[in-house]
């Protein structure tokens, strides 16, 4: 495996920001399922503004509500492999043939430039048929835990991108570059909430990914009176399948299935409370904002825990299993924080250090280059 490459020349990143004045080329980004996967690659998108984008997602996914506003959708019929061999594995290997075949009548026929995924089973026909026809294919893992399909088929990718450096150990015959997890521009600016919450009160984000997180939503709510009696605010993101939302009622207790500005939020949190996606996490460390990590212990071969012990690993949050956590436990934790700005200003910094500037701008660079020398 080649060695991670961490640095891009400040003269070539110069270049790439220069617009292209080729419009005629043509990307196929392929990103589904969670925020974890779409934004990065939206983020991406952004940093291309010359090239002529289309998206390949899965019917019934984020990817339906988030990306036909601004670029043609097409859908495959594909999913992962989180079950035991027997028939159903017949049938999604048949699902997968059959999308990798559109997928290369797609690439074909729109003569695009080249290919750009996020990870995720996605990615499998999107690289499957892209090197089949001899096109540059981009890679980003988010996770510190490579998934099954980046471990699979980093050896088939152009070039695989990694959010984090250590991920680099799980891949053989790749090459790896670390540029980080690109994050939604309205991260690179100081923006503003539309909430009445006084500027010296501690505000806690509550944060269960894109999807929600009902077993985290009950602990909070458990928790959230002797928060609230410290003077504490709370913003609750609860996601939309949590039908006890309205149990708990407090003036200064806001739930919300979703908020738009997501930027603002973390920038004003002084804590969050959050499971380990790594969309989030990248979030978290852009805007220095101190976490408790509750891992979701369903993910594909626990990887969140992964990437809530490299932020861990460093004092940039604690991580707590959900297993293990009581309310009591949560209770204790999150006061002994709230009482503690020296030690939230540390871990802070510490998730700052994580960080890699201008991340989305960096894969921009390296789908460019890879596209224009195959050109």
């Amino acid at each position: 495996m080649s060695p991670v490459k961490t640095s891009f020349d400040s003269a070539s990143l110069a270049a790439a920001k220069q617009p292209e004045v080729q419009s005629s080329r043509r990307l196929l980004i392929a990103a589904s399922g969670t925020g974890g996967h779409l934004f990065p690659a939206l983020a991406v998108a952004e940093q291309l503004p010359a090239y002529q984008i289309e998206w390949l997602g899965v019917p019934n996914r984020l990817e339906t509500r988030l990306v036909p506003a601004q670029y043609p959708l097409h859908t495959v019929e594909v999913e992962g492999f989180q079950q035991r061999p027997g028939f159903g594995s017949l049938v999604i290997l048949s699902r997968l043939a059959g999308a990798i075949v559109q997928v290369r009548r797609l690439l074909q026929q729109g003569k695009f430039g080249g290919v750009l995924t996020t990870g995720g089973y996605i990615a499998a026909p999107a690289i499957i048929a892209g090197r089949s026809l001899g096109l540059p294919t981009v890679l980003h893992e988010s996770n510190a835990l490579p998934g099954k399909v980046t471990r699979w088929l980093s050896p088939w990718c152009s070039v695989v991108a990694l959010g984090f450096a250590e991920s680099a150990q799980y891949l053989r015959k790749a090459e790896a570059v670390h540029v980080g997890t690109p994050v939604r521009s309205d991260f690179s600016q100081l923006r503003g909430l539309e909430m009445a919450i006084p500027d010296q009160a501690c505000l806690i984000v509550v944060v269960g990914g894109s999807q929600g997180a009902v077993a985290i939503n009950q602990l909070v709510r458990q928790c959230a009176t002797a928060w609230l009696d410290q003077g504490t605010w709370i913003v609750h993101l609860t996601g939309e399948q949590d039908e006890s939302v309205h149990e708990f009622q407090h003036p200064h207790y806001l739930p919300m299935p979703f908020y738009d500005n997501m930027a603002g939020l973390l920038q004003r949190a002084d804590l969050a409370i959050s499971r380990a996606g790594a969309g989030t996490l990248s979030e978290l460390a852009v805007t220095g904002t101190p976490a408790i990590l509750i891992p979701y212990p369903y993910a594909a071969e626990d990887h969140q825990t992964f990437n809530a012990t490299a932020f861990a690993t460093v004092g940039a949050a604690k991580i707590f299993p959900e297993t293990d956590l009581t309310p009591e436990i949560l209770e204790v934790e999150v006061l002994t924080l709230l009482r503690s700005p020296q030690t939230r200003q540390e871990m802070a910094r510490q998730a700052k250090q994580l960080t890699i500037p201008n991340s989305a701008e960096r894969l921009a660079q390296l789908v460019r280059q890879l596209i224009e020398d195959k050109q």
